[in-house]
């Protein structure tokens, strides 16, 4: 696939808009993130019938709790000695009317996170014909719907620069943002192109979290968020139909299931898998993460 080929929300039009109101409206934000926009954009036949396949592992209340235990787990280890640094508006160094938005922005990413994750190690799995639901889940929460109140409407869509348009007084962050995920120069992931329309804000942010980022708390944090997400797929309740014999079947030719291999295969792990466990943590420098836990 085209990685430099998206279809937006404002371009998409018949099902394919209501796919994009259906990621929405299912992943509980107003945002739909580049992995949909890229796979629509290159072969929408496939994301539609990709979409279809996986979309019931997120509606339950199982998928619920690991929603709440992933963001706990990152900010428990986070905060094992010290909490987070809170920036209110004159701290952040923004009007009131920019810390509401940069708060349901950083909402945003919070409650993509875990979504985003569960979304890649699901179809790097099953487009390779590896195991999702080996062991599905017996409980009543296997199968029960996601409770209709959790991380309903709590942000806002997120807006970016672009890569090069990125001011110059941010440099030494950004360059130090690549180092530390393993990114290339040029590279920036969407939630450092939208802190960075904060500079006053994105700089000090990074430099009080970097220490902590960089420390045996947060190795433990992706090594929990990753035994949570792996755990999660192996009970899914739902055996998703995307192996490569499936998908030919389904009337997908070969180059097809290549390019969706390729494309879900380099967020399953590289770079991605540090950026998705830290964005609890950017929501909690502005107190804008989610629930902690589900009773």
């Amino acid at each position: 696939m085209d990685t430099d080929q998206q279809l937006h929300e404002t371009d998409a039009r018949g099902w394919r808009r209501g796919v994009y109101d259906d990621i929405k409206r299912t992943f509980r934000a107003p945002i739909v993130n580049w992995i949909f926009r890229t796979a629509m954009a290159n072969e929408p036949e496939f994301t539609r019938y990709a979409w279809g396949q996986v979309k019931p592992l997120f509606e339950t209340r199982a998928f619920a709790r690991l929603t709440v235990e992933y963001r706990d787990a990152v900010l428990g280890e986070l905060e094992s000695e010290t909490p987070i640094s809170t920036y209110r508006a004159a701290e952040a160094g923004v009007s009131p009317a920019a810390y509401r938005e940069l708060r349901g922005q950083l909402a945003t990413y919070d409650v993509v996170a875990p979504r985003l994750a569960v979304l890649f190690e699901t179809m790097d799995r099953a487009l390779h014909d590896e195991s999702v639901g080996a062991d599905p889940a017996a409980g009543r929460a296997a199968t029960e719907p996601f409770p209709e109140w959790l991380d309903r409407d709590r942000g806002h869509a997120p807006t970016l620069r672009d890569v090069e348009n990125v001011p110059e007084a941010l440099s030494e962050t950004v360059e130090s943002v690549q180092a530390f995920h393993g990114f290339d120069e040029g590279q920036l992931p969407s939630i450092y192109r939208t802190l960075a329309q904060w500079p006053a804000f994105f700089e000090p942010m990074w430099a009080d979290l970097e220490p902590r980022l960089e420390s045996d708390a947060f190795e433990r944090a992706c090594g929990r968020t990753d035994d949570l997400v792996g755990s999660f797929v192996d009970a899914a309740p739902y055996r998703p139909r995307l192996g490569p014999d499936d998908l030919e079947r389904a009337g997908f030719d070969e180059g097809t299931v290549t390019g969706a291999q390729e494309l879900f295969g380099q967020f399953a792990s590289g770079p991605v898998s540090t950026v998705l466990p830290a964005l609890p943590a950017y929501a909690a420098t502005v107190d804008a993460t989610g629930e902690r836990d589900l009773r």
